[in-house]
């Protein structure tokens, strides 16, 4: 007896039945209606199915456990791309942290009375950053920047930010590009243009690349008396040269900036806290996400007091960073990442993927450059065409039941066993990929356009 439900009057696709094998249905048909409804399709740009397969990623997906993912058809794929989008990082529906949640809810999520688990989980984050004194809540990573930035202009009296690396799209961070629209390209994506954003920002946002005391010394230079904060992530793409990050510490404690590290995405995955904690040097203020919580909404900006008591200077409250269910997931995860060594398998299992990406480049002849900090590796392939090649691997790894991009974000869930499968399709791949490279067919064995690489409006 069939379980799927009659198409709705509206001609909205309805969720179907299980279909072995049915690629790219059921979920490319839902994203159509979701461009006609939605501005952008989706509310993350980086899970627009256009920056992966444009007209053939799955788009949607039914459920997801450990390191798999089930789209709207039921085909199983295994994910090794990007893990949630850096949340998940003990795997998907986790029961630990699943089960705890359940609990919560079992005893209401939001009350008049603010919830206990929010003091623990503040001990917690303490006890493992020394370092720092006072902590605020948030429920996502934008929006933690976003208080942890007013809170350094309220303690210093200042507006300028000095920064290095991508730090989300609240006003604060695409003032940048008020001055030129090109001063964010190199720190996440090309063409992000700072529409809506008040013309008054400009002159607020001075951009440094990571590694380059010599940019940030040309910086406090003209503007070192305006500057509230120096914002960055601690790694990320590259490890930092020796006295790099040392310098930044300095520099900002001469200069009476708050040094903020933003470990949205690095937090969590060399160790159980920070990153920074890896290098020895401690900032003003840290604030994490993503990973904290397994995939619950919850974020957290620490800091040391005189700079975080700045906060009752200035009005930042919000209703829902009282709920409950967001202290309770990250402190199960937490605990987690603490019994279970969870880093440590993070970076084995990151540095068998990336090892592997350099064996296939040599073993087909394929140039690549490959970087990023284990758990978060990334490739590109060094040719005129390269993201054309990419999007090629994408759907040929796909076909293969495998949610590849140009990265691999490792999860705790997975094994050996997920890398030596993912690798074997990959050799598989970059066979074709050669091939395709030597007649010259890379583009026309493409089922749809390329992927993009940056902002793009969708039309």
């Amino acid at each position: 007896m069939s379980t799927s439900t009659p198409r709705p009057a509206t001609g909205v696709p309805a969720l179907q039945a299980p279909v072995a094998g049915a690629l790219n249905g059921s979920g490319q048909r839902l994203y159509r209606r979701a461009r006609e409804l939605m501005p952008g399709g989706t509310q993350l740009l980086s899970k627009r199915p256009e920056m992966f397969l444009p007209d053939h990623w799955p788009a949607y997906y039914s459920r997801a456990a450990g390191a798999l993912v089930w789209d709207l058809d039921g085909v199983e794929y295994l994910d090794m791309s990007y893990a949630g989008i850096g949340s998940c990082i003990l795997g998907y529906a986790d029961r630990v942290v699943d089960r705890a949640v359940c609990d919560a809810v079992s005893q209401g999520t939001m009350c008049t009375l603010n919830c206990p688990e929010e003091v623990v989980l503040a001990e917690l984050l303490l006890e493992l950053h020394p370092w720092a004194e006072r902590v605020r809540y948030a429920r996502s990573g934008g929006e933690a920047m976003a208080v942890a930035i007013r809170i350094a202009r309220a303690a210093t009296g200042r507006d300028g930010i000095a920064f290095c690396g991508y730090h989300g799209w609240s006003d604060w961070y695409l003032a940048a590009n008020l001055a030129e629209q090109s001063q964010l390209d190199g720190h996440l994506l090309p063409g992000l243009a700072p529409a809506g954003v008040p013309r008054g920002l400009a002159g607020t946002m001075h951009p440094f690349h990571y590694n380059r005391l010599d940019q940030l010394d040309a910086i406090l230079a003209g503007h070192g008396g305006t500057l509230a904060a120096i914002v960055m992530e601690p790694v990320r793409g590259h490890d930092p040269e020796p006295g790099f990050l040392e310098g930044v510490r300095e520099r900002a404690t001469r200069a009476g900036a708050v040094l903020v590290f933003d470990e949205i995405t690095s937090g969590w995955r060399l160790t159980t806290g920070g990153a920074h904690l890896v290098y020895g040097v401690a900032p003003d203020v840290a604030v994490f996400a993503k990973g904290m919580s397994n995939g619950y909404p919850m974020a957290a900006i620490i800091g040391i007091a005189p700079v975080m008591e700045a906060a009752q200077s200035s009005f930042i409250s919000s209703t829902f960073w009282t709920e409950r269910i967001g202290p309770t997931a990250a402190l199960a995860t937490l605990q987690r990442h603490l019994q279970d060594d969870v880093a440590s398998h993070l970076i084995a299992l990151g540095r068998m993927v990336q090892d592997g990406w350099r064996m296939l480049g040599e073993r087909w002849g394929l140039p690549m450059d490959i970087g990023g900090i284990a758990p978060l590796g990334h490739f590109s392939f060094g040719l005129e065409n390269g993201q054309a090649m990419r999007t090629l691997f994408t759907q040929l790894m796909l076909e293969r039941g495998i949610l590849a991009t140009g990265a691999f974000y490792a999860m705790h869930a997975h094994q050996p066993a997920h890398v030596e499968r993912y690798l074997a399709e990959a050799d598989d791949a970059f066979a074709i990929l050669a091939r395709a490279v030597a007649e010259g067919s890379v583009e026309q064995r493409l089922h749809g356009p390329v992927a993009h690489s940056g902002f793009r409006r969708l039309t």
